[in-house]
Order: structure tokens, then C-alpha cells, then sequence
């Protein structure tokens, strides 16, 4: 684990567009029956006109669903998206959507999330799905290397997806894996950002046997440098494999990934201790954490699946994956103390080690009983997740947000025992039934899930279980799509997410019970118009989610945050040369049930009221091959803490950006450039739920050249 270059990322694939590949081979496939909608292997929704999204996406026990038959909201990103972009890791990518803000900062060593105004991915356990389930993604960090589209999926999924590991109820994001295509082909991608950051990316992709049926994709690269950020350099490697077989009955895909990212001088958010006005953002350059700071995590996942069509009505199905995430640090996390900006901040040297198992089995069948359509879904699921910790401190030093002083390098030393902390073990079953009527004009989903969660807590010193829940919940599904028009659909829904139960604190006195899992309540209605080349949806919805508080002494269930919100979003071509991207948001978050009365009514940490993302893409008449891209991203302000004494002002950045393509050597190359941040605003991005602020990235400029063979 020494050496810093990690992985030998190597080869790799990618066949983006067809039309690009000028002398690949093109043989005829054996393809994924077209009676078969039971299926989804090789089913995914195909591009939406513009290329930045698909049709539709996974919808979790469902499959795999055209947007207009969904009764969600739900956006799935695509290849061409994310390399026109220059997308690196998948919170870039959810740039461009008007649901999600980052509340970690880019410089740091995670990425986590508010979607609908509720966190996501901000534990130790990852909460990003990989084709379709739990427990198999990247912990911290999700990189596009090996990315085909990113989906999101707005609103709880317990039904859907399995309950969430660590509580999301504002929607599941779900990574859809890089597979061989029709056309082999051999593209090599160099890049560069600022400071002094760089290297490439190479993508392979193949398909043998008589009928095409066997493909084989590998992707691998290695960036390493000096970024944006001062005092900071970073490397990252990154390897993957994903396998597939498509026979006239049977299918099966075999993805494996590794990755490791090295970063000296790790951004930290800041945490305010005490109550006073939060300083002005210092400049996005500026980082409090020393070159002796530092942070390596190791990643290495794997997922296997496979189909059988009994007949062309009914499909069996089952996966089974997991994988292991390893950090070891030594930073501080940084103590805002007051308005002038000083902070404290205490080295501490840790290992985080994270075990993840998961698998499931099933069966998709689809009939018709009295002119009426059924597809049904019955799944049988489980996830086990392992957490072990150790950690030594340093002491506390101090410095200034605005003028970082030097601090002396501290010898923190390694823990030499990391104790087990936590496990999780969810299991359950689950059944869904699509009835649709009147040619699919009205379609009725409903289903339920019933969903097993054993959890323990461990004492880091005598290794006994220090808290623990042994719990059965059943959580509901009902969603209705009404298409009066075959470009027009209504659709509803209720659903129902389910959470770990809080554990209750010390000084309660029911102190170390973890009390019952927690059903949060999702109301939505909306309206999506597919115009053919573009698209539009507006929904508006309500979300419940309980959290424990303290009454008369006792930690019980009590408390609850409710957001109502309404979102537009739009994508697709305005005309042949001009593409959208985007939407706006508007979140009223508020503490309807708490045991402190002054803060009942409150605003919720970190939910603004105002979000907006609207990008464009123009293919210039005066120079074909061209194309000029612009992204502009506002959020509203922020409360800091539940007392809404203290918050961040609003923020609004713009993106700019070109790539061209043309041809060398009769080879197509697309070289592509990126300025975020063109104004170089200094802001505080984000607030996590628990109340720490991040910075935003700065001035940061990205190219990239990309090359097939």
C-alpha cells in the first residue's frame, strides 16, 4: 500500500458515438429478445435527443423504465454528458442538477450530497447504488472512468431500492456500469487541469464469438498533481473491468474496480463551535490543512449478475457483490471559532476500514388478466456492511481561515488496532405489480416491501455491543401514470422510505437504545411533456422525516422535518444546433415536531430555498465542429444551525466551456475545454446536515484531448 501510483490503470473502452469510429468493425450481434421487457441486461433506455440523457433509467425492483412511464422523477446522465463535461467524479456530474448540491468540499477526500433538501452519502457507509444495488459502489468517491450514465432517482426508495444504508430519503443515485458495445474501439483521453494536474485515460472495448455475443471492457487511468488548491497535490488511479455474455436466453455481466486516490493537504469543511456571525468565504484557494496532512482510501468492488428468460413472459434474476473500502488519514477536521475566522484545529491519525456484502434473487413475469397488463416483480434481498475504526489525536494549533499560519508538523502515530464499530444486516423481500390499461394510457404501479434491519454498536474499548436495533418494518408503494396524450403524462405517487432508528445519547435515560426504524413519507404529483426533441417535467412533492429527541429525559421518536418543493427541469434540443440542460428548485424546508420550542417552524441545516442549474450547448455556424457551452448555478441561502441564528449568504457561479471536433491522420480527435468558476467567486458551497460549511472550488480550468483508434 506504499507506493503511490496504486492500480495500474491501463487499458480501455469506450464507444461513445458510432459515427465517430470511422474504421471500426461493425459485425452484427446477437441481441436481448424484443419480447423480452422482462429483461435488464441490455435493456437500458435509449439517448433523448441532445445525448446529455436518456429516456428513462433503473427504477430500482421496477427495472429498467421509460421516463414517460415512470411514475418518479428520475434523470439519468450519459456517457456523452459526462466526457463533454469533463467530468471526473460523479458529483461533477450532478452539477447539472437542479434537486442536488454538493455539501462537501471539491478538494476533500468524499463527496456527499443534498437531494430534496435531505443528505445523502454522508457516513461511513456508501449510499450510490451500483446497477441497481446497494453495497457494491466506491464508499467515499465515485469516479467516471467506468461510469455509463449516472441516474438519480428523486424521493424515497425503500420499495424500490432496499432501505437506504445510511438513511437517504431525498433519492437514490444509481451508477450504471460501462459495457462492451457494437463498435470495438480504442479511445485515449489526456487531460490537464489547474494548477499543475494531469494525465490520461485509456478505454478498450470489445466483442467476440459468432454472434457477438462475449464483450470485454477495461478501463484505466492515472492522474496525479498539483491541484487548485493551495498546498495540495493529488493522485488517483484507477482500474476496471466489466465482462458480459448475451445469449438468445441467458445473460450475465461481471464488473470488477479498483481505485485508489492519494491527496496531501485534504480540504476540510469547517465545523462553527459557539454562536456568531459566520465569516465571509476566504479565497476558494486557501486550505487551513498543512502538506503534512493527508488522506489515502482504497477501494476494490466487484458485482456479478445474471438472467434467464423461463419463456418470453418470465425472467428469473440474481447478483451478488460487494467490496472493501480503506481510508487512512491524518488531518484535523477545523473548528470555526468566531467571526474573524480563527480556527483550531487537532491532527488526528485514523483508519477507516469498510466491509460490504450484498446479493439478491427473483423473478419478472408479465400477463394479462380482463384487458388488464401486469408486470410483476418479486425480489428476495440483503446487505451486510462492517465498519471498523481506530484513531490516535494529536493537539490542537491554531490558525485563520483568511491568513493560514504554518503549523508544525505533529508525530500523531498509526493505531495499531482498529476495533469493529458498527454492523449492519438488512434483509427482506419484496413484490410489485405495473398494471397498465387502455393501450398503457393509464398505468398503476403498487408494491411493498418488507424489509428486516439488525443492527449493532460496539464499544471501540471492551469490544461489547453498546447499542443495537432488531427490527421488521413493511413500507408501501402506490404510483399512477395517466397519459391522455402520448406526449402528455400525469403521474402521482405515495411512498415510503425506512430509516435506522436514532440511538439514544448519553445523559438520556434510555441512553444506548436504538430506537425503531423510521418511516419517512414521500406525497408527489407531476406532469412530463416529451415535445420529441426536448422534454419537460414539473412535480411537486412532500417529504416526512422523523428523528429522535429528548422529552421529559427520554430519547423517543418525536421529531420530524418536512420539505415541500417543486422542481422544472428541461432537456433535450431547442433546435438541431442548441441543446438545454437544466431547471430550478424551490424547497420549503421547516422542524414541524421538536422538543425545543423555539425552534419548531425553523428552517432546516442546509436547505435553501432557491436552486437553479441552466446550461446550453450551441454548435457554431462559423466554424463546424465547434461547440461553445455555458452552466450557471445559483443556490439560495443556507441556516447553519436548527436555530437559524447563523447562515451563509446565496452564491450564483458560471461555467464556461468548448471542444471542437475535427480529424488528424483521418482519426477523429475532440479536444475540450472547461472554465469553472469564471469569475473566480469566493463562497461557502454547502452545509452538511451536521452543521460543517465547505468551501467553493475556485478558478479551475480543465482540457482534454480525446483520440480513437
Amino acid at each position: 500500500m506504499e507506493p503511490r501510483v496504486g492500480l495500474l490503470a491501463v487499458l480501455l473502452a469506450t464507444v461513445s458515438q458510432a459515427a465517430l469510429a470511422q474504421d471500426a468493425t461493425v459485425l452484427e450481434r446477437l441481441e436481448v429478445k424484443a419480447g423480452t421487457s422482462t429483461a435488464t441486461i441490455g435493456t437500458e433506455p435509449e439517448v433523448y435527443p441532445g445525448g446529455q440523457v436518456a429516456r428513462g433509467g433503473r427504477v430500482g425492483l421496477l427495472g429498467n423504465r421509460d421516463f414517460m412511464d415512470t411514475p418518479f422523477s428520475i434523470t439519468s446522465y450519459t456517457a456523452e454528458a459526462i466526457e463533454n463535461q469533463n467530468a471526473t467524479t460523479v458529483a461533477d456530474v450532478l452539477a447539472n442538477d437542479p434537486s442536488v448540491r454538493s455539501t462537501h468540499a471539491p478538494g476533500g477526500m468524499l463527496d456527499s450530497f443534498y437531494i430534496r433538501g435531505f443528505p445523502l452519502n454522508e457516513g461511513n457507509f456508501g449510499e450510490v447504488a451500483f446497477d441497481g444495488v446497494f453495497g457494491v459502489a466506491p464508499t467515499y468517491r465515485l469516479f467516471t472512468d467506468y461510469i455509463e450514465r449516472v441516474e438519480i432517482l428523486k424521493g424515497p426508495t425503500a420499495l424500490l431500492y432496499g432501505i437506504s444504508p445510511n438513511n437517504s430519503v431525498g433519492g437514490t443515485i444509481n451508477i450504471v456500469p460501462k459495457r462492451a458495445s457494437d463498435v470495438d474501439l480504442t479511445r485515449v483521453t489526456t487531460d490537464y487541469a489547474s494548477d499543475l494536474y494531469g494525465g490520461g485515460h485509456v478505454d478498450v472495448s470489445r466483442r467476440f464469438g459468432d454472434e457477438r455475443q462475449f464483450g470485454i471492457r477495461f478501463n484505466g487511468s492515472y492522474h496525479g498533481g498539483d491541484t487548485a488548491i493551495d498546498n495540495q497535490s493529488l493522485d488517483v488511479a484507477v482500474g476496471a473491468l466489466a465482462l458480459d455474455y448475451e445469449g438468445e436466453d441467458f445473460r450475465a455481466t461481471l464488473d470488477v474496480i479498483g481505485q485508489r486516490q492519494d491527496i496531501d493537504a485534504p480540504l476540510r469543511p469547517f465545523f462553527p463551535v459557539g454562536s456568531f456571525e459566520i465569516p465571509d468565504a476566504p479565497d476558494g484557494r486557501s486550505n487551513v490543512q498543512e502538506p503534512w496532512e493527508w488522506a489515502r482510501t482504497d477501494d476494490l468492488s466487484w458485482l456479478g449478475r445474471v438472467e434467464y428468460d423461463v419463456n418470453d413472459a418470465v425472467t428469473v434474476f440474481a447478483a451478488v457483490g460487494g467490496g472493501n473500502s480503506r481510508v487512512e488519514r491524518l488531518f484535523g477536521t477545523p473548528l470555526l471559532l468566531n467571526s474573524a475566522g480563527d480556527v483550531s484545529v487537532t491532527p488526528q491519525n485514523f483508519i477507516f476500514d469498510v466491509d460490504r456484502l450484498t446479493a439478491e434473487t427473483g423473478v419478472r413475469a408479465e400477463f394479462e388478466t380482463a384487458a388488464i397488463d401486469h408486470a410483476v416483480t418479486f425480489q428476495v434481498s440483503g446487505l451486510q456492511q462492517r465498519l471498523a475504526r481506530g484513531s490516535n489525536s494529536g493537539t490542537a494549533q491554531l490558525t485563520n481561515i483568511f491568513d493560514p499560519l504554518p503549523r508544525p508538523e505533529q508525530d500523531v502515530p498509526q493505531p495499531t488496532h482498529v476495533p469493529r464499530l458498527s454492523e449492519n444486516v438488512f434483509y427482506g423481500f419484496a413484490l410489485s405489480d405495473t398494471m397498465s390499461m387502455l393501450d398503457e394510457r393509464v398505468q398503476l404501479t403498487l408494491g411493498g416491501r418488507w424489509q428486516h434491519i439488525d443492527t449493532e454498536n460496539y464499544n471501540t474499548t471492551t469490544g461489547a455491543v453498546s447499542s443495537s436495533s432488531d427490527e421488521s418494518a413493511l413500507t408501501p408503494l402506490a404510483g399512477i401514470v395517466v397519459k391522455p396524450w402520448e406526449n402528455v403524462a400525469f403521474y402521482a405517487n405515495y411512498v415510503e422510505g425506512l430509516s435506522v432508528g436514532d440511538t439514544a445519547p448519553a445523559g438520556a435515560v434510555n441512553e444506548g437504545e436504538t430506537l425503531s426504524p423510521y418511516r419517512s413519507r414521500q406525497y408527489e404529483i407531476g406532469t412530463k411533456i416529451d415535445l420529441g426533441r426536448a422534454a419537460v417535467t414539473v412535480s411537486a412533492f412532500q417529504i416526512e422525516k422523523p428523528f429522535g429527541v429528548l422529552r421529559s429525559g427520554v430519547f423517543v421518536e418525536g421529531g420530524e422535518q418536512r420539505n415541500r418543493g417543486v422542481e422544472l427541469s428541461v432537456f433535450g434540443e431547442v433546435t438541431p444546433a442548441i441543446r438545454v440542460l437544466g431547471g430550478v428548485t424551490f424547497i420549503h424546508g421547516e422542524i414541524t415536531e421538536t422538543s425545543v420550542d423555539t425552534e419548531r417552524g425553523n428552517t432546516p441545516i442546509g436547505v435553501p430555498s432557491l436552486q437553479v442549474n441552466l446550461g446550453a450547448e450551441w454548435d457554431t455556424p462559423f466554424l463546424p465542429g465547434l461547440t461553445l457551452t455555458g452552466n450557471v448555478i445559483h443556490t439560495d441561502e443556507q441556516f447553519v444551525n436548527t436555530a437559524n441564528t447563523q447562515e451563509i449568504p446565496s452564491w450564483t457561479r458560471l461555467d464556461l466551456g468548448a471542444r471542437y471536433l475535427t480529424e488528424i491522420h483521418e482519426r477523429p480527435v475532440t479536444f475540450r475545454a472547461d472554465v469553472e468558476n469564471v469569475f473566480d467567486l469566493d463562497y461557502w458551497s454547502g452545509v452538511a446536515s451536521f452543521g460543517t460549511l465547505s468551501q467553493g472550488a475556485p478558478l479551475t480550468v480543465k482540457v482534454s484531448m480525446t483520440t480513437d483508434f
